[in-house]
């Protein structure tokens, strides 16, 4: 299969939408979905296509005013997981971020997402558990790789 990367637009994340559950199983994150982040920050958002034009799998990210390139959502379609596409899409992302000055990557997952945590430390990213990151129990692991 080959596929191709290109910047995301805000169809292509209503189109994500639609299909939410190939990309996140029974978790609903729809609301993480937002769109004005796709709307201000087209260039480090980005989608994978497949020969038929159809999406297997979206990054949504953006660079801070600290140079921070920072992974808001990653996914795979449930039948590409395993491909490499994550690992491509942060390649694509990385250097979309460069361009625009990032020196470092950040990303945050929940601490019961395992698959996540391995998948980022496959990419050497560090992880730590921050217990408040998102309000009073609510912990989070905080990745965090230089570029």
């Amino acid at each position: 299969m080959t596929l191709r990367i290109a910047p995301a637009g805000v169809t292509d994340i209503q189109q994500v939408l639609a299909d939410h559950s190939r990309y996140w199983g029974a978790r609903d994150l729809r609301g993480l979905h937002l769109l004005a982040l796709v709307q201000e920050f087209g260039s480090t958002c980005l989608v994978a296509r497949d020969e038929k034009e159809e999406i297997r799998g979206y990054l949504i990210g953006f660079v801070t005013p600290d140079r921070t390139g920072y992974v808001h959502l990653i996914a795979t379609r449930d039948d590409t997981r395993g491909t490499g596409l994550g690992r491509a899409l942060y390649s694509a992302f990385t250097d979309a971020a460069r361009r625009q000055g990032a020196v470092r990557l950040k990303a945050i997952t929940s601490v019961t997402n395992e698959g996540s945590v391995a998948f980022h430390r496959s990419l050497g990213f560090e992880a730590r558990i921050e217990k408040e990151y998102d309000g009073p129990g609510e912990p989070r692991v905080v990745f965090s790789r230089a570029l």
